[in-house]
């Protein structure tokens, strides 16, 4: 297999199970979200560490750890990272998939109008239609339900941030998440402690089983997303990218039965012409420094 089919494999398979993962939040309706989260943190940095030293790089999250400067920004893409969990958690087990992923249907363009804002970078024409298509259909749902969508902003809003900060640092995408987790676990114990163990304590085998395999989850999309991102160009992936919400969108709708009201319907629309004209911008880019 040529190295760039290999890359788009790879890719496929990371955003499609980012897409899916829903499925398995499902499953674990019965536990509380925030527990949910210091779970995921406790078994991700479990998987995290086996992965850090399969892959050398022990010495690597030894020097990151023992840097202020970087502790004190991955601790801000922690928290950045934790918020977005835990909204999507939420979402996810309280009957609300869709308005997340119409949060990551939008990220690309919040993550475009982050890096105008504090980056200084020059939009080019299509990357303000594209913005200026979102933004209309964001103030419809606005309009209609006569609040704002609070969720996919939230979501789009701190994952957006997210890729900033990480932007901001020279940490290596596996290291940089191994302390994120580092920094998350101290917390998901306290919560734990203060709760009795939670589930781990009151939880039947197969809950427990489950729990431990949000670590599992946390990492395997990660391990194929790094491979992706290392064997295809960067516009590839950013087309990659809308797997993850259009599966979320597909998990909503026909899995979960979630209503596609007609107002709900045309704001998607919006955003996806929008969606459009960016991965348009983003091929003309590529193919202007081929």
């Amino acid at each position: 297999m040529s190295p760039t089919r290999k890359g788009l494999l790879h890719g496929v398979i990371a955003y499609g199970l980012w897409g899916f993962v829903a499925a398995y939040w499902k499953l674990l309706t019965h536990v509380d979200p925030v527990e949910l989260i210091a779970h995921r943190a406790l078994w991700g940095l479990g998987a995290f560490l086996i992965l850090i030293a399969a892959a050398g790089q022990l010495q690597a999250l030894g020097a990151a750890l023992r840097d202020p400067r970087a502790l004190g920004v991955m601790a801000l893409s922690a928290t950045l990272l934790a918020i977005n969990w835990a909204v999507f958690v939420w979402a996810t087990i309280s009957g609300h998939l869709l308005d997340a992923s119409l949060g990551y249907f939008i990220n690309p363009l919040i993550s475009v109008a982050l890096g105008t804002l504090v980056l200084r970078e020059r939009l080019r024409r299509l990357q303000w239609i594209a913005l200026a298509l979102a933004a209309c259909g964001v103030a419809l749902l606005t309009w209609r339900a006569g609040q704002v969508p609070w969720i996919a902003l939230v979501l789009s809003t701190t994952f957006g941030a997210y890729g900033l900060v990480r932007k901001l640092t020279k940490i290596e995408a596996l290291v940089g998440s191994t302390v994120e987790t580092v920094i998350m676990v101290p917390m998901a114990i306290a919560y734990l402690a203060l709760h009795g163990g939670g589930m781990l304590a009151s939880g039947d085998a197969g809950t427990i089983a489950l729990l431990a395999g949000t670590g599992i989850v946390t990492a395997v999309p990660l391990i194929f997303f790094t491979s992706a991102a290392r064997l295809l160009p960067l516009s590839t992936v950013g087309f990659l990218q809308y797997l993850a919400p259009t599966g979320q969108f597909i998990l909503a709708v026909v899995a979960f039965g979630e209503p596609l009201a007609q107002d709900k319907l045309t704001a998607f629309a919006l955003i996806w012409i929008g969606l459009g004209a960016f991965s348009l911008d983003l091929w003309r880019e590529s193919k202007s420094h081929a």
